[in-house]
Order: structure tokens, then sequence, then C-alpha cells
């Protein structure tokens, strides 16, 4: 998507786009980018200019984007499945960008938990977290005497004094060992995805365009995965190069001038490349180039 004036397009209806505001936004402001949508906005400005004709954009807390895109006040937007899942939202999931994986768990002091061999105590607990829904019905699952006190932030400073255990969001458990704190169990699996709001999808006009603006996410997403790898290789090679390809569907191939062989060319995973380059060089390619993927549709 190359950056567009903005232009009224007579009843073309304009798509409002949620962008997230926090730890989500370098992420997603990246893949906007490496999709050639544009972004322009003040250190303290809520509504950038975005590149796309008819998208109008504001940036918003992603536990609020997901309410507004149930609302029917945004279209579209960027948000985390952990937020979804906590507000029973009912949103169309288009995209799993898998920016900014965390697992909401269950953790305890581990002081707590050596008295009772790793398991809470039985008897009346106190269980501080910011999501209280996905909290209760874990408790409940558990069969657990708890009550919970919401978190806004900074859940891990709670137990011992103010809470027996919490639920709170991990990347790699670094915050919560830091804290002398042991996870019990996991509760929720999360990362930023792209969501529409489903009468927004009802709308023809509408659903063409956020699908097609799925679509190049995805391609930039795809691409992350893999680079264009290249290889000039002799007629009788020909064959045996290609069979160690890891390649989408086929290689494509071009002759070389002078009928000096054929340039091959594939997108190969990223980290099969210290296995591939060393078998194509010993199966007799040559002049092999490996190229950085921006977008790919399939």
């Amino acid at each position: 998507m190359s950056e567009t004036p903005q232009a009224d397009r007579g009843d073309q209806p304009t798509l409002r786009l949620a962008l997230p505001k926090g730890r989500m936004q370098r992420g997603v402001f990246e893949l906007l980018d490496e999709a050639g949508v544009k972004i322009r906005s003040s250190s303290r400005g809520y509504r950038p200019a975005i590149s796309l004709p008819d998208f109008e954009a504001k940036i918003l807390k992603p536990q609020n984007i997901v309410e507004m895109l149930g609302h029917g006040s945004r279209d579209l937007g960027f948000a985390g499945a952990d937020w979804v899942a906590e507000l029973e939202i009912d949103l169309v999931e288009l995209v799993d960008t898998g920016l900014d994986p965390v697992q909401l768990v269950a953790a305890a002091p581990r002081e707590l938990l050596e008295k009772t061999d790793g398991q809470l105590p039985d008897r009346p607990l106190v269980v501080a977290s910011e999501y209280q829904r996905l909290t209760r019905s874990w408790i409940d699952d558990r069969g657990l005497d708890a009550v919970c006190v919401r978190s806004y932030g900074a859940t891990e400073v709670f137990p011992p004094e103010d809470a027996d255990f919490i639920t709170d969001l991990t990347q790699t458990g670094a915050t919560l060992q830091a804290n002398g704190l042991v996870v019990l169990d996991e509760l929720h699996r999360s990362s930023t995805r792209l969501y529409a709001n489903p009468a927004a999808m009802e709308d023809s006009a509408k659903r063409e365009r956020m699908e097609s603006f799925a679509l190049v996410i995805r391609s930039v997403l795809a691409a992350r995965k893999r680079v264009l790898v290249e290889v000039n290789v002799s007629a009788e090679n020909l064959d045996a190069v290609i069979e160690v390809l890891p390649v989408m569907r086929e290689a494509t191939m071009s002759p070389l001038h002078g009928g000096g062989g054929y340039a091959v060319k594939a997108a190969v995973p990223v980290e099969q490349l210290p296995q591939v380059i060393p078998e194509i060089k010993r199966r007799g390619g040559s002049d092999v180039v490996v190229t950085k993927l921006v977008q790919i549709v399939p």
C-alpha cells in the first residue's frame, strides 16, 4: 500500500481504524510501515494522519479498542486477544500478527507454596488482577475460595501483604521471578491481533476494504518469515539444486545469457538458511544471493 493523498471518493464509507497505545504501538507501527501504510502523529497526538484514502485513525488503549469495536464506533483495530476474552466482546478476528506474545498466568510467592507442595493453601484467599472475569472463571474451575482485588498495573507487587497470589501477563517470566513469584497455571495465551466490528463486516463495501487491508498485513508477516534466495546453476545440476530448495510452490527459473545454465529464485524460510546455503553449493549452485523480502502475497 503506497502513500496516497486523502481524498473524498463520493459514497465510499470512511473506515475508522483504532491503533494501540502503549507496548503494542511500536510493533504495529513497524508492521504498517512495512506494508506501505504511513502513520504521522506527534508525541501527544491521538488522531494521526494515515496514508490510506478514506481511512481515519485514532490511538486508544488496547482495552478501549476492544470496547469501541464492540460498540461500533471503530470498524477495525489492533488489540490483544486477552482483552477480547476478558471483556467477552464478539469481534471478527482478521489477522493474528503474532506480535507481543504473552500468557496470562496465576503466580504465588515461593514461600507460600513451599508449605503446600506447590499448591495454593486450602483457606480463603485474595487474588490481585486486572483480569477479573478470566480470573474468576479460573477460580471457579479450580474450586478455590478466593476474592478478587482489582489491580491497575504493577500487579506483581501485591503479594504477600495485599494478596496471596496474582494473575498477570508475562512474556518471559523474568518480572515474576524478580518478585519471588512462581507460576502455578496458565489461564490464557494472547498476541496482538487485527479485529473488525461484526456489523462493519456485513457492509460489503467496508468488508472488501478491510479484507484488502488484512491481506497486506498478512503479506508482510509472511515476508518476515522468508528470504529470496537466487542462485545460478548449470543445466546438469538444476534438478539437484531445486530439490533442496524449500519453496512455497515451485522455484522460478530463467535461462542465463549465452546458455550457461539457469538463474533460480525461491522464497526460503529464514530458519532453514544455515542448512540450505551449504547444500546449494554442494550441489553445484553458484553466485548465491539472499535478499530480504517486504511482502509475499500467495
